[in-house]
């Protein structure tokens, strides 16, 4: 369930990402870290939908992308992933790719 509203499809897909990546098996000095930048990709989202001004929209969104990175590079030194999770992450490394460079 989404409290945001109305719904806002990168968010969503940010959320799905967030709790694919933290059912995978991840050793604990990755754990914590995936757990905090997968978080931060929804927040950031979060936070740059509110925002009024485009170039405060678009810092909150490249901060997601920064996190997005760093949650896929966590899963990767940890060997981690899942069709499902590889299928949101191109998903939503392409809205975000987007968000972060309008036309």
């Amino acid at each position: 369930m989404s409290l945001a509203y109305p719904r806002f499809r990168t968010y969503d897909l940010a959320v799905r990402f967030h709790h694919l990546a933290s059912q995978m098996t991840v050793p604990s000095y990755l754990r914590d870290q995936l757990l905090r930048a997968s978080s931060s990709v929804v927040l950031n989202v979060a936070e740059g939908w509110g925002k009024t001004s485009p170039a405060d929209k678009r810092r909150s969104y490249t901060i997601a992308l920064g996190s997005f990175r760093e949650s896929c590079a966590a899963l990767d030194l940890a060997g981690q992933g899942s069709p499902e999770l590889a299928a949101v992450a191109d998903s939503l490394g392409a809205h975000l790719w987007r968000l972060c460079h309008p036309r």
